[in-house]
């Protein structure tokens, strides 16, 4: 894990509406883990001998359906193109991909990828975001 660097942080993002995105995406990312070791085929007991293995699409799922992702995928689109490309920016220092002197690199590359346009789509694709969005708040001391 990286040091803290004596630096003020210039962030046009919040640090606490990060750490809230950081909960949200850990719930995302414990739901999906609970869903898989649940089972992906959801089986169906018919009576005490026979299951149905019957992989389910319907509306009834739809509903279930847990709404933190939703709700941070709308969050993350609400931030402008700066705020989203920050946030990417603590992403890949917390992945590693940069390292906290390198954080005016981290964002200039989100910028110049577009990622800010479609920040949620590809945060949301990220597979421990929470992780290392906590890793990259807390290495460059936000």
């Amino acid at each position: 894990m990286q040091k803290p660097v004596e630096k003020e942080w210039d962030l046009t993002i919040d640090p606490e509406t990060v750490r809230l995105f950081v909960l949200k995406a850990k719930a995302i990312s414990a739901a999906l883990n609970h869903d898989y070791e649940a089972g992906g085929e959801h089986e169906i007991e018919l009576d005490d001998q026979s299951r149905d293995a019957h992989h389910h699409d319907g509306l009834a799922e739809e509903e279930s359906e847990d709404l933190t992702e939703r709700e941070l995928r709308a969050l993350i689109n609400d931030l402008n193109v700066d705020e989203a490309a920050e946030l990417i920016a603590i992403a890949w220092v917390g992945r590693g991909d940069f390292d906290t002197a390198e954080w005016d690199d981290a964002v200039s590359e989100a910028r110049q990828r577009g990622h800010g346009r479609r920040a949620s789509k590809y945060l949301l694709g990220l597979p421990m975001l929470g992780d290392w969005l906590e890793e990259g708040l807390e290495a460059i001391g936000a």
